[in-house]
């Protein structure tokens, strides 16, 4: 919902509102995920270049009519060219090369998502332009160009039109190569009503009156995937700035609302130099627009340069609009504008690699939003909300890897889920924390530079943050990106010989949520972190558990002092102390020296080895007695 359509996760059910950002713990469990389906991708005999796409949208009939002028390159000699067009009215197509060539035969599949311009002899590899005219509905699917009811300032009921094209419905709105690999550049006009704003994702090169109406064209995009066109025609108020950078950040809000887009200007002229700085590569465009949307599937779609919201993420009332919300589209925004590097500069060969996209976006908002805000305490939400969820969903027999092979787009929509973002999100800060962030902000630059306005696979991240950290960053993550599931680490201590310290013997097997014994075998490479009461905040031992059992020597602890597995609550796993050593933590939870995020983290997993059979409950009301606070007067305690 960057955040896609994505954001079926915090931002895409249709019942979605800001304030409640997950799916139930029940809609999860009887979630299926798709049996794979036999799916060709388009053929490779013909490539996009570039698009010259003219739409005019009639918002009284809610029809539209478009041109487009591909250039394309002929790889090898073929007699048919197959594209995307899905809800399509193909009036003409023509095919211009050094003579003028007319298909034999237009053929349209419904299923297939395809139009299939048949030529009577083969097309000799070279440069060509196809010519297409065709009309269709500004439908009411919320997908592909759609009609966005609002009620303008007279209380009229109308209409805005809209596109949303992640992940496959660009071409409900133009015949294209709806492939996120195959990248082009576009020059796009818009002809509407003088009285309405049009939008897209470069700023307007020129405009012209005929009537009644204008012609808005324009400036050429960078090479980009199709699913990051955006258009929207409408009645609109603005607020803008520049960042201190000097790119142009409008937000757009319904007429008369404009003061309720100031709080996420402000937001969005602090991001775009943050994330400046943080990848060393600025924005790539000239300008930004965030704009709030009426009728929204989504929480927000990160279009390049043009990103739409649900009005509930992105407007702020002054009056009415809580402190919880003003944090929630912090994280939004945040979340959509790190996509404008990571997701449009820089894009996934094939939604495959969707989780990536998403997973990195949900965890830099936080990073950014933390940043920015550091007084919402954020990663205390995180925790909470993300990860916590993460854990919960993940130990269900039903569950999936955060890597899913994709083929039929019926089964895109389904990858969008708390898996993608929350686990993806989690697995992601752990790996910012094993390999610390300076390498992780040298490793993202190398990997922006690397493969800037190109596709890329995960192991492609995996191999710049490696080479940046000098760490076996792909051996470690393929064993959280390609099972489903994580690991309880189950510790036991013993003093040492010398009595200078203690010995840890530590055993990963995979968690389950009912307790049951997992079939197959797992096994992961967990980044291990220790503390002990002597300096909560310090790590002593970081090491990684690479077999299912190993020890580990936890140096100066004296036998009265607790030893924390996992501090923080960053790594992706559940910790399962014996009762020994549970004991040691009450002191340090009764007088707070045991920081917030370890006994949340403390607490959450003794609750979740109680569900499973695997710890007692009195081992859980023992702790549970040590959080009991006093009551207190404004004189002291009672």
């Amino acid at each position: 919902v960057s955040v896609g359509r994505r954001l079926q996760y915090p931002y895409r059910s249709s019942d979605f509102s800001c304030s409640n950002r997950y799916y139930s713990v029940l809609e999860e469990i009887t979630r299926k995920m798709p049996e794979g389906k036999p799916f060709e991708r388009l053929p490779g005999t013909v490539k996009p270049k570039h698009y010259r796409l003219s739409l005019v949208p009639n918002l009284k009939s809610l029809t539209f009519q478009g041109e487009v002028s591909i250039q394309i390159e002929v790889v090898k000699p073929t007699d048919e060219i197959v594209l995307n067009a899905l809800d399509l009215t193909i009036d003409s197509a023509t095919l211009n090369g050094d003579k003028k060539l007319t298909p034999t035969e237009t053929k349209l599949s419904t299923e297939d998502e395809t139009a299939t311009f048949k030529f009577g002899s083969p097309i000799s590899p070279g440069s060509y332009n196809l010519d297409l005219a065709f009309k269709g509905e500004i439908n009411d699917k919320m997908k592909g160009l759609y009609r966005s009811k609002y009620v303008n300032e007279k209380g009229e009921e109308t209409y805005a039109a809209v596109t949303q094209f992640e992940s496959t419905d660009a071409r409900r709105c133009f015949p294209c190569w709806d492939e996120p690999a195959l990248k082009a550049t576009f020059d796009i006009s818009l002809t509407v009503p003088k009285d309405l704003v049009a939008l897209s994702n470069m700023p307007v090169k020129d405009s012209e009156t005929k009537g009644d109406a204008v012609r808005y064209t324009f400036e050429k995009t960078p090479i980009m995937s199709t699913y990051l066109v955006a258009a929207v025609i409408g009645e609109y108020d603005y607020v803008e700035d520049k960042s201190s950078d000097g790119v142009l950040v409008r937000v757009y809000t319904p007429k008369g609302k404009k003061e309720q887009g100031l709080f996420a200007l402000e937001v969005a002229t602090k991001v775009l130099p943050y994330y400046k700085g943080y990848f060393d590569i600025a924005y790539p465009l000239p300008k930004i627009d965030l704009i709030a949307i009426a009728d929204f599937s989504a929480g927000a779609m990160e279009n390049w340069g043009l990103v739409t919201y649900r009005e509930t993420c992105l407007l702020v009332d002054p009056q009415n609009t809580s402190a919880v919300s003003k944090q929630w589209i912090a994280l939004v925004v945040g979340h959509e504008l790190a996509h404008q590097w990571f997701g449009n500069l820089v894009t996934m060969e094939w939604w495959t690699h969707l989780w990536l996209n998403e997973g990195y976006a949900s965890f830099v908002e936080f990073l950014c939003v933390n940043y920015l805000f550091p007084e919402y305490d954020i990663w205390t939400q995180f925790v909470n909300d993300s990860y916590i969820k993460a854990l919960e969903l993940d130990s269900l027999k039903n569950s999936h890897p955060i890597e899913v092979p994709v083929g039929n787009p019926s089964e895109i929509d389904e990858i969008f889920d708390d898996i993608s973002y929350n686990k993806g999100a989690s697995v992601i800060r752990m790996l910012h924390h094993y390999i610390g962030d300076e390498d992780f902000r040298k490793g993202m630059h190398l990997y922006l530079t690397r493969h800037q306005y190109k596709n890329t696979f995960t192991e492609d991240l995996w191999s710049a943050l490696e080479e940046a950290s000098n760490k076996p960053v792909g051996d470690v993550m393929s064993t959280w990106t390609k099972q489903m599931g994580f690991p309880v680490v189950k510790v036991a201590s013993k003093s040492s010989g010398d009595g200078k310290g203690v010995t840890l013997t530590l055993s990963q097997t995979k968690f389950t949520a009912d307790g049951s014994k997992p079939s197959g075998n797992y096994l992961w490479l967990i980044p291990i972190s220790i503390s002990t009461s002597k300096n909560p905040a310090k790590e002593v031992v970081s090491t990684v558990l690479k077999t299912p059992t190993a020890e580990v020597v936890v140096p100066d602890v004296k036998p009265s002092e607790w030893i924390k597995i996992n501090p923080g609550t960053i790594g992706f796993y559940r910790t399962q102390y014996t009762p020994e050593m549970l004991e040691k933590f009450i002191p340090a939870i009764q007088n707070k020296t045991l920081p917030p995020l370890d006994r949340l983290g403390l607490l959450d997993d003794l609750f979740a080895m109680v569900k499973a059979g695997h710890t007692s409950t009195v081992e859980v009301l023992k702790l549970l007695k040590a959080f009991e606070t006093k009551p207190t007067t404004m004189c002291g305690p009672l």
